[in-house]
């Protein structure tokens, strides 16, 4: 798949990027490619490919026991709060 200029100013204006004049040509050959190697993928025939069930198959992963370490200072913390309710700590409305 090839990508023109045009769709690469849009890909930028969606993504709020900010790419030169000088820097547009370079994208829109890298982002060319990047879409023509996944279009390849895309071809390829996965059909006799058996899902797998966890990336380690075959292997056990270690996991640590899942211990406590800290101790709750969920009150200290919120003697130290300008506002609370009801455990909730209170903020100022910042949305208009």
């Amino acid at each position: 798949m090839s990508l023109t200029r045009q769709d690469v100013e849009n890909i930028a204006l969606l993504a709020r990027l900010s790419i030169s004049e000088a820097e547009l040509p370079v994208y829109v050959d890298s982002l060319s490619k990047i879409l023509s190697f996944v279009e390849q993928l895309n071809g390829a025939d996965t059909g006799h490919v058996e899902p797998m069930a966890h990336p380690l198959a075959d292997q056990v992963q270690r996991l640590r026991d899942d211990v406590v370490l800290e101790e709750d200072r969920r009150e200290k913390y919120q003697r130290n709060a300008p506002r609370v309710e009801a455990g909730l700590y209170l903020v100022p409305k910042v949305i208009e």
